[in-house]
């Protein structure tokens, strides 16, 4: 087989929970898994070797930004995304749908695409499914998305109508539009309307793409219609394909969608958290930034082994946040990152013994406290 091409394993079962093995680029991938968002071809504050330090295999990308800055075409003359960033692991990008519709003055949606002013001049611009691959190609990414309409939630039922219409139309376009063998997954939409996702689920299994994602959540909706919509719309999706959960990174929401059946999340909470002070533990969150740290010789966590809890305590790290300095940052990304590849490991590890439920009613009693 290709080592270009995706090989999707289903390993174990704990009720819809999921727990498999993705072989992509040579590299084993195990599910549950969470992606870093690279926006700009860099995860904020982290140099790649120190990704690699924290076990990560696969990262995110972002279409909308790279085209628009440096450009997808001198990325693709620099030997493609992995060389510019030194990144000899696996890369997904989005397709840029996402940012123009919540970044960019979106001027107006066709069935040709969608034309709207980008954000850093202002400057006319049109993104079609066909461009939107292009870009993706060039940037050399291993798992490509399909140009899709994100909603706001709520939107009214007929507009959904029309847009999950819209999405499966530029989805098929998509998918005659890739010249790679890269991979390329459908996208689910619908917005709040369970009955829309899964017209849209289904009208997206119609294609034979090489793995599924649930789009349009993690918009401001209340956690509890996201996991509605969640728990109709994943068993719907092809057993013997990935399913991913776009844009969804709060760990107990990761929590409550790997147990209905998603196998791949990605979301930028762990690093903007990081920078704005807020660091994850078991035992909940901590915002670094509060007196009561001034003073504090512990670890963040307690029992934690990553670099940063064995050897800076919780008063040196205030005070880098407190004095502005850039070490901050990277300190508490590197932490955050370790805490999120560890709960999906822990995941993996219930799921495969049989005993989930158990982890998830621990999980949540301590984080939760």
């Amino acid at each position: 087989m290709n080592d270009s091409k995706l090989d999707f394993k289903l390993h174990s079962k704990d009720g819809h929970a999921r727990a498999g093995v993705l072989n992509l680029k040579g590299r084993t991938i195990e599910t549950p898994v969470f992606m870093p968002v690279g926006t700009n071809a860099t995860v904020k504050a982290l140099t790649v070797d120190e990704l690699k330090t924290l076990g990560y295999q696969l990262i995110l990308g972002n279409t909308y930004h790279l085209h628009l800055r440096p450009g997808d075409e001198t990325v693709r003359r620099l030997g493609g995304l992995h060389r510019f960033m030194n990144w000899n692991r696996c890369l997904l990008t989005d397709s840029g749908g996402f940012q123009v519709f919540s970044l960019a003055k979106l001027n107006k949606v066709t069935q040709e695409g969608a034309f709207f002013q980008n954000h850093l001049d202002g400057s006319n611009m049109l993104l079609t499914p066909e461009k939107s691959i292009e870009i993706q190609e060039n940037l050399g990414s291993n798992i490509m998305m399909v140009l899709d309409e994100c909603l706001a939630i709520p939107s009214q039922k007929e507009k959904v109508k029309k847009s999950i219409e819209l999405t499966h139309h530029w989805a098929k376009r998509s998918f005659a539009a890739r010249k790679s063998e890269n991979n390329l997954f459908g996208i689910v939409q619908g917005a709040e309307y369970p009955d829309l996702r899964l017209e849209s689920a289904q009208m997206t299994c119609e294609i034979d793409f090489d793995g599924f994602a649930i789009g349009g959540l993690s918009v401001g909706e209340e956690s509890e219609l996201m996991y509605e919509i969640v728990s109709r719309v994943s068993p719907e999706l092809p057993e013997n394909k990935p399913r991913y959960l776009m844009g969804v990174g709060d760990p107990l929401d990761l929590i409550h969608c790997m147990e209905q059946g998603i196998d791949m999340f990605d979301c930028v909470l762990p690093t903007r958290n990081a920078r704005n002070g807020s660091l994850f533990t078991f035992n909940g969150k901590i915002s670094i930034k509060q007196e009561q740290y001034k003073e504090d010789p512990r670890p963040v966590e307690e029992f934690c082994e990553c670099e940063v809890c064995r050897n800076y305590s919780r008063a040196y790290l205030r005070h880098l946040f407190k004095a502005n300095e850039i070490l901050a940052s990277r300190l508490n990304t590197f932490h955050n990152l370790w805490f999120f590849k560890k709960l999906m490991e822990k995941a993996r590890k219930a799921i495969v013994s049989g005993r989930f439920g158990e982890f998830k009613a621990d999980f949540l009693s301590d984080y939760c406290q």
